[in-house]
């Protein structure tokens, strides 16, 4: 996926401020907008123009973008790292800032950080004398431990907003929040009242906290079940063993069934994430050979070289000693 440069596309440099990008757009609109211009490529470069201003325009989303793309040097080969957004605070003007856009409007790059960010709140109660403030919405990470046990923690959210002189700023706040056993990824905590204040002795928006789990190589999630890379020995494998296993509930035995290969997996039904019906934990068995870093461990991997008649690449059914 190719990052995206808004302020390249804009042409402002990264510390214009509002009517200086406000300015830009114009210019850049009277040129390239579709009904007027007479550049071939007007209609994507209109898009283009369009998706940076939606961004540069956006307090909230210039400072998570800002963030995110300090250092990046641009290109094609651009991933978000996990969790890079965890702790951003957006209020509910939803992905396209009420701009009427939709997502066909937007490139992937734009879908892949803002997609969910924001989501307008549909069921805000309004009246003449009083308007209900705006939800919040903020990505938090747990460990997948968390999601077992529950937990109580202390996040910090970070939620942009303009400064006197008009330079976007990021305002830091604390809150204890209880994470409940049996939380899945992707799930929402509703934190009442944490939202925007209220118009006009309106109630304040609600806070919607995304949960995530913390980037982890051992486990994979989905839903409630977990699947745990387990590393063994090649003799585990190979005549059986009981071992011991720490999981996110805990230690547990198991057994290794003699003859397993690297990806065999065991399930521990009911292991998974706690719920009305819990997951499943699957154990996928990894096969790690020792290093040959001694006399001794090569005259082992010599004698096994000279009494098993084994070759992994040869086909299978075809006959020992065909080329």
């Amino acid at each position: 996926m190719e990052f995206k440069d808004y302020y390249k596309t804009l042409g402002v440099d990264k510390t214009a401020d509002d009517a200086a990008i406000k300015k830009a757009y114009r210019k850049l609109a009277r040129k390239y907008h579709p009904d007027v211009s007479k550049e071939r490529d007007a209609e994507t470069r209109m898009k283009e123009i369009n998706e940076a201003r939606e961004v540069l325009s956006d307090v909230e989303k210039r400072a998570a973008y800002d963030s995110l793309g300090s250092g990046h040097q641009g290109g094609e080969n651009f991933n978000p790292p996990p969790g890079w957004d965890a702790g951003y605070e957006f209020s509910g003007r939803g992905g396209g800032g009420g701009s009427g856009r939709g997502p066909e409007d937007f490139s992937d790059f734009f879908s892949s950080i803002f997609g969910n960010a924001g989501r307008r709140d549909g069921n805000s109660r309004r009246s003449a004398q009083s308007m209900q403030g705006e939800d919040h919405h903020a990505k938090v990470v747990i460990d997948l431990a968390d999601a077992y046990t529950g937990s109580a923690r202390v996040i910090t959210l970070r939620a942009a907003k303009l400064d006197d002189a008009g330079r976007v700023v990021n305002e830091e706040r604390t809150l204890n929040v209880k994470i409940p056993k049996g939380v899945k990824a992707g799930q929402h905590i509703r934190l009442a009242g944490q939202g925007s204040a209220g118009f006009g002795g309106g109630a304040a928006g609600d806070l919607f906290l995304e949960m995530n789990f913390t980037a982890d190589q051992r486990y994979r999630v989905d839903g409630r079940d977990v699947t745990q890379i387990v590393p063994i020995t090649p003799w585990e494998a190979m005549l059986g063993a009981a071992i011991e296993v720490e999981t996110p509930s805990g230690h547990v035995q198991v057994k290794v069934p003699s003859n397993s290969q690297t990806s065999r997996k065991l399930r521990l039904k009911g292991r998974g994430i706690p719920g009305v019906s819990p997951g499943d934990l699957y154990l996928e068995l990894t096969v790690v050979l020792p290093s040959a870093d001694t006399d001794k461990s090569r005259e082992l991997y010599a004698a096994m070289a000279r009494e098993m008649d084994f070759n992994p690449r040869q086909m299978p059914g075809t006959p020992a000693g065909t080329p």
